[in-house]
């Protein structure tokens, strides 16, 4: 079953049948082709696996997981492929990512969402555990979903990485995390992580290495 799941969200990958000058790939969720222009220099400007899964899962489970009028925050978007597939589904989203990654990630959600979305995505700065208050003030920032596709790997951020999520967190919030697991950091991430945050793995995924979990504050109950 994992095998056939996992060979249904490869499927939803498409490649041009032509070489142009500018490098694309193609993908079909929420009754839409989209189209994302990558770059290979970077690791935030390329779509990988954990993405295409949170994508699957957003839209097979879209009952259960209501995004319409919904606010996201997508933090790490890269090419911005989740954040435009939860805006198809409806929810108010903004896609964010480091200065350098913002001119293609504008230019993605904006080539995808135009006129395609009950609201228009936007794209916002930023950089893991810097001027979150200013940025997003906890007073006026609720988010219903915090989302994540891969943003855990071998970087030297994950203190901050950790931060933010906790700074965006509100008793309600509801994280939606993908990750694919290569190296013993991973599992690290994971224990500090549950020292905030009750974790439930929703999905797994063996034969991609990936688990997508949910995540909610720890102690939310007793507020």
């Amino acid at each position: 079953e994992d095998e056939q799941i996992c060979a249904e969200i490869m499927r939803r990958r498409f490649f041009p049948a032509l070489i142009t000058h500018k490098a694309w790939e193609g993908f079909h969720f929420a009754g839409h082709e989209i189209r994302i222009t990558e770059a290979t220099d970077c690791y935030g400007a390329v779509v990988w696996p954990s993405a295409l899964v949170l994508c699957y899962f957003l839209e097979t489970n879209s009952k259960q997981y209501n995004l319409v009028d919904k606010n996201v925050i997508e933090i790490g978007a890269g090419t911005g492929l989740v954040s435009i597939v939860a805006s198809l589904l409806g929810a108010l989203v903004t896609a964010t990512d480091l200065p350098e990654l913002l001119g293609n990630l504008q230019h993605n959600v904006l080539q995808n969402t135009k006129l395609k979305c009950k609201h228009q995505p936007r794209v916002k700065e930023l950089s893991w555990g810097i001027d979150l208050e200013k940025n997003f003030p906890r007073s006026s920032c609720h988010f219903d979903y915090i989302m994540a596709a891969d943003v855990v790997y071998h970087h030297p951020f994950l203190d901050e990485l950790l931060l933010t999520f906790n700074h965006l967190c509100k008793n309600d919030t509801v994280i939606l995390w993908a990750m694919k697991f290569r190296l013993d950091k991973e599992n690290q991430f994971v224990d500090r992580f549950q020292t905030l945050f009750d974790l439930e793995v929703i999905s797994n995924f063996p034969s991609l290495n990936i688990s997508l979990y949910k995540a909610m504050r720890k102690g939310r109950m007793k507020a």
